[in-house]
């Protein structure tokens, strides 16, 4: 029976959901959750304890596909399948690191998750090529279709954490590279691949360029519905240009959270209320000729991390249900206790009084 290569034998779906219902536990910090999803976790982490192969002193997967990618080998002759590829190594990554903390979490200690560390430090790790993109491949291969609509190599760019922009610079550049590669040379033309493409330089805090991308999807890749248009029609496009705008305005990790990161121009004065916040916080924002002037936060439970706005950053703690308002003049935090010019109004939301 005839099969497509590229789009065949990956095998990683249930690794990638399984770091959903880790992102699911970051947003809310429910451990009555975190208890139901670990076994599930668990036992995918465990098959890939035995599906992982030892080459050249890493762990791969074998047979690995990037999808839906074919690399050319320097003979000239194409192929699909090899071992290890960049997105496989990165779901594992997520996926034993998440499972070695919901075991911390959860209080459990045995010898898997002893087990899920050494495997993970065994993975190869995500490479730079020569023309400083990221290897797409364990080896530095030419790509069939270098303007192709997948851009797999980049999930730990998003939706992972493993690149960033203020964690690891070198790589994000790398990522940059690679984003620019693809769409000189035609990438970034299917609704879906477009909306990839807004989370990507939404997380290299580049609004600018995440700007003209949404424009992009909305004239070219969205239906009068409003329907992406994947002919007939494709969901992922709708879905992922809303995870985009919101990405573009608040990011998280458990770590920190950055208000406004990719603002772009063309949104120079607005607010927005309710996106939620890695460590169980929702935040509502307000910022005026591009600057942000307000910044409400409510935790659902208690909270330390920081908060990074520019260059800025400040460490904040809040209890379970305690909300904390945050003013920005000038680009600076503003302390509100000492400010007479802080009036709270309605809704909580702040204003500056500057008569």
């Amino acid at each position: 029976q005839d099969h497509w290569t590229p789009g065949t034998y990956w095998v990683m779906g249930a690794a990638w959901l399984c770091t959903h219902q880790w992102m699911h536990y970051q947003y809310t910090k429910d451990t009555a959750f975190l208890e139901r999803a670990y076994p599930i976790m668990r036992e995918c982490a465990l098959f890939f304890l035995d599906f992982l192969i030892e080459d050249k002193g890493y762990l791969k997967t074998c047979p690995s596909v990037s999808p839906e990618n074919t690399f050319i080998l320097p003979s000239g002759e194409m192929g699909a399948n090899t071992a290890g590829v960049t997105m496989d190594n990165q779901i594992l990554r997520d996926l034993f690191n998440q499972c070695i903390d919901s075991a911390q979490i959860l209080g459990i200690e045995d010898e898997l998750t002893e087990q899920f560390a050494s495997a993970r430090d065994r993975l190869v790790p995500t490479q730079i090529g020569a023309k400083g993109n990221i290897m797409e491949w364990p080896e530095d291969y030419e790509e069939l279709e270098p303007g192709h609509r997948h851009i797999s190599h980049l999930y730990g760019l998003h939706p992972s954490e493993q690149i960033t922009m203020d964690g690891t610079p070198r790589l994000a550049k790398a990522a940059r590279v690679t984003l620019e590669r693809r769409l000189a040379s035609g990438g970034g033309h299917t609704g879906w691949s477009r909306a990839w493409i807004i989370n990507h330089y939404a997380k290299l805090w580049d609004g600018e360029t995440a700007y003209y991308h949404l424009e992009k999807l909305f004239e070219k890749s969205t239906l009068t519905n409003l329907f992406d248009n994947h002919p007939p029609f494709q969901i992922d496009g709708n879905f992922g240009a809303t995870a985009g705008i919101a990405e573009m305005l608040l990011q998280s990790t458990l770590d920190r959270i950055v208000l406004l990161p990719a603002l772009p121009t063309a949104w120079k004065s607005g607010s927005m209320k309710g996106l939620r916040a890695k460590g169980g916080a929702t935040v509502d924002l307000t910022w005026q000729d591009g600057e942000l002037t307000s910044c409400q936060m409510r935790a659902e439970v208690s909270l330390a991390t920081k908060v990074r706005y520019g260059d800025e950053v400040r460490e904040i703690s809040l209890q379970a249900g305690e909300n904390r308002h945050l003013l920005w003049q000038d680009g600076k935090l503003k302390n509100r206790k000492k400010d007479k010019n802080v009036v709270v109004g309605d809704f909580g939301i702040i204003f500056c009084n500057n008569s």
